[in-house]
């Protein structure tokens, strides 16, 4: 008899097979979540769950969840209709789990009035933290020609 590789272990119905092929279905589930779903509400959202035909989705706050309760026979079709059995969408608010979404701050650029405001505050101030602060203000603002 062939020793058991880690292959064989991870394939077997009794060791991590299941839990990796749970894990494929909610990968592809998530994939086909994203295609059924509103970009704006599958942001704020993700699918985490498939069991029993129910599919579960955490939603990052409750005016998300809100809408997405609204869907909800809307998102199930979705699913039937790519061969998904879906009996049904259980959605729960599960605020802070979802990652921030940062947005690049976007530079905006100052009037040669406002640079000269600022110039003036700079200059009319004595030596001090707002003093440094308006002046790292002049240098790091984009200037309009």
């Amino acid at each position: 008899m062939r020793d058991k590789t880690l292959e064989d272990f991870l394939d077997s119905a009794d060791g991590a097979g299941g839990v990796l092929a749970h894990a494929r279905e909610l990968r592809r589930l998530g994939r086909l979540y994203r295609e059924i779903a509103p970009a704006y509400l599958s942001e704020t959202s993700r699918l985490v769950n498939y069991k029993s035909g129910v599919v579960i989705i955490h939603a990052a706050n409750g005016a998300t969840a809100t809408k997405l309760r609204q869907l909800t026979s809307t998102l199930a079709d979705g699913f039937s209709r790519r061969g998904v059995e879906c009996g049904g969408v259980d959605v729960k608010v599960r605020a802070g789990q979802l990652p921030a979404r940062t947005r690049n701050a976007m530079r905006k650029p100052l009037s040669t009035r406002t640079f000269q405001t600022l110039g003036d505050l700079r200059d009319s101030l004595p030596d001090s933290e707002l003093r440094q602060a308006v002046e790292v203000l002049i240098r790091r603002s984009a200037k309009r020609e």
